[in-house]
């Protein structure tokens, strides 16, 4: 599979959820149709560089994977936290998503979170630490490649 193939979808949007009991969150119905059709609801979950967790379909993150494993040697170490840090997971009948405890203590999961769209993938942060997180980008200058931009 390359790419997102469904009508050119991508991801995005934020959607507010909340971690139930046993660490699983519901797939917003938004993405549902999208997530069953891109990887029959299959996805990888693994740890991101800024704090949150990476939700990838299937086939984006075998995609990912493979640019990871073609890296020189000296990318050991992210690969180690990409690679090692994957969980393959499905969604289940009742649209939810379990998240590893692993995963959701090293991400601060708790009760809050947001799903958000990314294009080929989905983020999944602790609401509270991409509040931070958005004020800090909010409060950097704004990078040369987005300054060209037409608003």
């Amino acid at each position: 599979m390359v790419g997102l193939s469904v009508s050119g979808s991508v991801f995005q949007g934020t959607s507010a959820l909340t971690l139930d009991g046993k660490g699983r969150i519901t797939v917003p119905a938004r993405h549902r149709d999208v997530l069953s059709t891109l990887s029959a609801g299959q996805l990888t979950l693994t740890k991101h560089t800024a704090g949150c967790l990476l939700v990838f379909p299937r086939g984006a993150w075998e995609q990912f994977r493979d640019k990871l494993m073609g890296l020189p040697m000296q990318a050991d170490g992210w690969r180690r936290i990409f690679l090692g840090s994957a969980v393959d997971v499905d969604v289940d009948s009742a649209a939810r998503v379990l998240v590893p405890p692993e995963l959701r203590a090293w991400a601060g999961l708790d009760r809050d979170v947001l799903l958000m769209g990314m294009g080929q993938r989905l983020e999944l942060w602790d609401a509270g630490r991409y509040a931070q997180h958005e004020a800090a980008v909010m409060g950097s200058e704004m990078p040369d490649a987005i300054k060209d931009f037409v608003f």
